[in-house]
């Protein structure tokens, strides 16, 4: 089965599945609605190789998939969740159009594109995000243009595995190791959790991204949205980035 090209996510505020939200404690929903859930889904057919697929069959096959699963009659985002080296950009930003027109979809972004992979499609439709991954263990968004890049065009960035995929508690590699020794010295300084600095940290960008959390544990949202009453200040924010690259800023 081909790893997942659609990533789309759900909130069903006051009982109602009109529409599916993208999922983020810190993704404001238009109305004000919490979003909560969310979903992946892949195509149901085996295939002899793991691949992409951006042709217009196989996107409105899984838009309207999506739409039945969900049992809803819009999706306010569509994220392409990876690059496809074989991508149409002009085809397919047609079938975004089609789709947006007939109410299927409100937005559509991007997952895991480079600079100029973003650009290329940008281009031909306007997007709304470019989801990345960002935390104080990876760090190469801040040096490949993709979050300067959301600056640039004033898209915020959605962010996922904000905490390594749980390297930060875990991990025994050295990187590991200084980075959560340092948090560690930060959060008691700021009276907050272990989790809360790693997303402050995320959130002092000023690209302004989204993070996904990725947790179904209530004190995992918790200590989440605790980050948004905590401004790094940039001596701790820098200092968490020297313990994960081992080294002073130049």
């Amino acid at each position: 089965m081909p790893s997942p090209l659609f990533r789309c996510a759900a909130s069903f505020a006051g009982g109602t599945r009109h529409h599916a939200r993208p999922a983020s404690p810190f993704h404001d929903a238009a109305d004000g609605s919490a979003p909560v859930g969310s979903c992946v889904l892949e195509a149901q057919r085996p295939y002899r190789v793991n691949h992409y697929d951006t042709s217009a069959a196989y996107v409105r096959a899984q838009v309207e998939q999506s739409l039945r699963h969900l049992h809803t009659e819009r999706l306010d985002l569509v994220l392409i969740h990876r690059p496809d080296y074989l991508m149409d950009a002009a085809a397919l930003a047609g079938t975004f159009a089609a789709l947006t027109r007939e109410g299927k979809v409100g937005h559509w972004g991007v997952s895991n594109h480079s600079r100029s992979q973003f650009e290329l499609l940008h281009r031909h439709y306007p997007l709304q995000t470019n989801q990345l991954e960002l935390s104080p263990l990876r760090m190469d968004a801040l040096d490949n243009g993709t979050l300067d890049q959301a600056k640039q065009l004033g898209l915020r960035p959605m962010v996922w595995s904000p905490l390594g995929g749980g390297r930060l508690f875990t991990g025994d590699d050295a990187q590991a190791l200084r980075v959560r020794a340092e948090m560690t010295a930060i959060a008691a300084r700021y009276g907050i959790g272990l989790a809360t600095p790693a997303f402050a940290w995320v959130l002092r960008h000023p690209s302004r991204p989204h993070p996904i959390t990725g947790t179904g544990r209530i004190e995992g949202l918790r200590e989440a949205t605790a980050a948004l009453d905590v401004t790094l200040e940039a001596e701790d924010w820098y200092a968490i980035w020297t313990a994960s690259k081992g080294h002073p800023v130049p």
